[in-house]
């Protein structure tokens, strides 16, 4: 694998996590309105959205990945931390 960028590690730490933190925060959003669709019986839309949800997270951390190692592992860290925040922010 070629590396996009040679940054240095606490660089791409600090990319990876914000790089992290933004797609899980858009990935767990767009999981709210995803159950919103499925629970009303909108199926095609709903399967849609999860299949772009999906497939965008995944493109942007295959993006991450090229910045290095350190930073695609970050970015799985912000992803988690950016899920937890929002499953306390639900949480009644």
């Amino acid at each position: 694998m070629t590396v996009w960028i040679a940054l240095p590690l606490f660089a791409q730490l600090g990319v990876g996590l914000l790089a992290g933190g933004l797609i899980g925060a858009v990935h767990f959003a767009s999981l709210a309105l995803n159950l919103r669709l499925f629970s009303s019986g909108r199926l095609l839309p709903a399967l849609a959205l999860q299949l772009v949800r999906v497939a965008s997270s995944v493109a942007a951390l295959v993006v991450v990945s090229r910045f290095g190692l350190a930073a695609l592992l970050a970015a799985a860290l912000g992803l988690l931390l950016a899920r937890q925040l929002k499953v306390r922010r639900m949480r009644p």
